[in-house]
């Protein structure tokens, strides 16, 4: 009997393993698809005879439907389940990208954009697919890893973007391969073995005493070693305690069988999901996510020019180092792993480090006498960044719960698109006074965000300890 449990164990665990490495090819395809089309769109609109303000208002639209559908489709798959939720978002953005392929218009490129912008959230259901799926310990290397290969994609989406572009009609190309991608990953996520992860509450108290009944050392360490034969205890999520029940935590997450309950059902369980990240206390950890996500996208928004009016560098420079910085920001992601552990995964002590690191990096760039200054930052900041993301994500996901990852990830999504509107209009105010402008408004706006983690580790500190003590 014992035996027979220890080969369940296993068989489970290894079904976990295949499908977080599938869950990598899907972020990297994901990621080099959509990059095949990104450099194309503002072109393409133009083509189609749209006037600059036309096509900044189209280009726009994206950004909007991403707020406003983040959150909600995050809590949806936390409500039917990652499996269907995901097949859902690839598919829909799949026709997206082919009607983007087929658009002739201002108005068919407008609506290729809709299902885009309001379904295009399969990498965050992904990353709360991994974070249901490993331990805390392991969950910043599990992201790390996702990060790095999806950055890999989106390096070299671009370089068959432009192959495909120069031919006769690469632009129509282009869309419809990133739509066959999407279709690809789609199969891919619908062939994975779900049946073997299922692991709810009742299984994985199953796992623990399936693990103290092991008498084999191997497969003992092995079980352990997975991480799933964790408890999963009620989570204090700020101020509010998340039940396993209630926030979905069950083999209903991996069957997808509350797909069937009614919509109204569906509806009022993302709501009250919702809800409760919204009145909860972690508007500071979404605060800072703010701050900084400002603060990069200004250090990034101006670059190419104001290194031309600064040091005369010509746009071919500027673009491999650009992509350096880019490969490393990609390579960075398998750093994140070690540095964790390095801190024994305090992601608070983490965060800030990082945070003052990329702050500081930010003002040596704004004040740079030469470009090997510049190309030195651009060095560590790109590696800073990365672990700082890996690390706002999974602050969110210790202080919110994994039991509702996908809410959390999916508002952490829509504030960061905040940032996105609100960059390019912070940077052209900061350009009118110097090309500096953009950077150094980031080193103020990184600076709050230091003085704020300041002010709010100790008190998550407090809780951390009293929620130990509790449990």
């Amino acid at each position: 009997m014992n035996n027979q449990r220890c080969s369940s164990l296993f068989l489970k665990i290894r079904g976990q393993r295949r499908i977080i490495r599938c869950i990598y090819v899907v972020g990297f395809m994901d990621l080099f698809g959509v990059s095949m089309i990104i450099p194309l769109l503002s072109h393409h609109v133009k083509a189609l005879g749209a006037s600059p303000t036309v096509a900044g208002i189209v280009g726009s639209t994206y950004g909007v439907l991403q707020f406003f559908s983040s959150t909600v489709v995050g809590s949806w798959s936390d409500v039917v389940g990652r499996r269907y939720s995901l097949l859902t978002c690839l598919l829909l953005s799949a026709l997206g990208y082919g009607l983007l392929g087929m658009s002739t218009s201002i108005a068919l490129f407008v609506l290729a954009r809709i299902p885009v912008g309001l379904f295009k959230h399969s990498l965050s259901i992904c990353r709360a697919l991994l974070s249901d799926l490993v331990s805390e310990s392991e969950r910043p290397l599990v992201m790390g890893h996702f990060n790095a290969a999806s950055s890999v994609g989106f390096i070299l989406g671009p370089v068959v973007g432009g192959y495909l572009t120069e031919h006769e009609g690469g632009f129509y190309t282009s869309s419809f391969t990133c739509a066959a991608i999407f279709l690809i990953n789609a199969g891919l996520v619908w062939m994975l073995p779900w049946s073997e992860t299922l692991v709810d509450r009742n299984g994985t108290n199953l796992s623990n005493s399936s693990s103290e009944s092991c008498h084999d050392n191997h497969c003992r360490r092995s079980v352990l070693n997975g991480n799933h034969a964790k408890k999963h205890p009620p989570v204090l999520s700020g101020e509010y305690e998340v039940s396993s029940r209630a926030s979905g935590w069950d083999s209903d997450r991996w069957r997808g069988l509350s797909l069937l309950q009614p919509a109204w059902r569906q509806v009022s369980s993302v709501g009250s999901k919702i809800h409760m990240v919204a009145s909860s206390d972690m508007w500071d950890v979404f605060l800072v996510r703010l701050l900084m996500a400002i603060a990069i996208m200004l250090y990034y928004s101006n670059f190419s020019l104001a290194l031309e009016e600064r040091f005369s560098l010509k746009p071919k420079v500027t673009g491999y180092l650009i992509s350096y910085s880019s490969t490393l920001g990609a390579l960075a992601g398998f750093l994140v792993g070690p540095v964790t552990q390095l801190y024994k995964n305090n992601m608070p002590a983490l965060l800030l480090h990082s945070t003052v690191l990329t702050c500081s990096l930010i003002f040596l760039y704004a004040a740079a006498p030469s470009v090997w200054q510049v190309l030195l930052t651009s060095t560590f900041f790109a590696i800073s960044t990365t672990i700082g993301r890996t690390c706002i994500t999974d602050l969110e996901l210790q202080r919110g719960g994994v039991q509702a990852s996908g809410t959390l990830i999916g508002a952490g999504q829509s504030v960061t698109a905040v940032g996105r509107v609100l960059a390019p209009l912070l940077s052209g105010l900061a350009q009118e006074f110097s090309p500096c402008g953009p950077p150094s408004l980031g080193v103020v706006l990184a600076l709050a965000a230091v003085g704020l983690l300041l002010n709010r580790i100790p008190r998550w500190d407090r809780r951390r300890v009293t929620r130990t003590t509790k449990l």
